[in-house]
């Protein structure tokens, strides 16, 4: 306690945003975290599985696969199946609406990553300022010495100087990598479910036939 003390002393009111810097990008992992923990069966292989009866045009395997899953893209393989049994929807529109299902998982993904950005980006140049700030501080002193300077006392204010840069580093760098992996997960599951999007697209087609139309409307008497 007396170190975090000494710290906030030593750094004033730069310590005290990267503190609050800390906190927040902590909150926002932990928040990330258990927002991929609860994605994480996207990659269940009875979807993939539901997909593949899907293209070989057997529908009621698909949906009895989709059963036992709970998530977004199961989500999306219903609203495929769903739409493809509404009369006079076409391809364009069927993947148009998909497309518009995938983008709300992807932006639910995103969100609250632009924080994360703004603190891996933030933290060192506030830093950087604290440091700046507080060596313009130590010459003023030295030149108020004059011919007595004393160089424990200089080196002293330059040590608290560089102590922001330091805090600022500390905060950026798993803030950064953190970020990164994110950004990571949200790109493979971005391409996936476009995969998936193109490979439901073109299933709902080859069974509705070669028409434009999923389901054709029926012929007149």
């Amino acid at each position: 306690m007396d170190t975090l003390i000494n710290l906030f002393e030593s750094g004033g009111v730069i310590i005290a945003i990267l503190a609050c810097f800390s906190v927040v990008s902590l909150s926002v992992v932990v928040f990330k975290l258990w927002q991929a923990w609860q994605l994480r069966c996207l990659y269940n292989v009875n979807l993939e599985h539901a997909i593949q009866h899907l293209e070989s045009g057997d529908r009621a395997q698909a949906r009895l696969l989709l059963g036992s899953v709970r998530n977004q893209r199961k989500q999306l393989i219903e609203a495929a199946l769903e739409l493809s049994e509404k009369a006079y929807w076409t391809t364009d529109q069927i993947r148009f609406e998909l497309s518009r299902l995938g983008q709300q998982v992807v932006e639910h993904l995103v969100s609250y990553t632009r924080i994360l950005e703004v603190i891996a980006v933030t933290a060192p140049l506030l830093g950087l300022l604290g440091t700046v700030l507080g060596m313009v501080e130590a010459f003023k002193a030295m030149e108020a010495a004059g011919a007595q300077v004393d160089p424990a006392v200089l080196s002293g204010g330059i040590w608290k100087a560089l102590l922001t840069t330091a805090v600022g580093l500390a905060v950026a760098i798993p803030t950064a990598l953190s970020n990164s992996w994110f950004e990571r997960r949200t790109e493979r599951t971005a391409n996936m479910l476009a995969d998936d999007i193109g490979r439901l697209t073109k299933a709902l087609t080859d069974l509705g036939g070669t028409s434009t139309r999923v389901n054709q409307p029926a012929k007149g008497k």
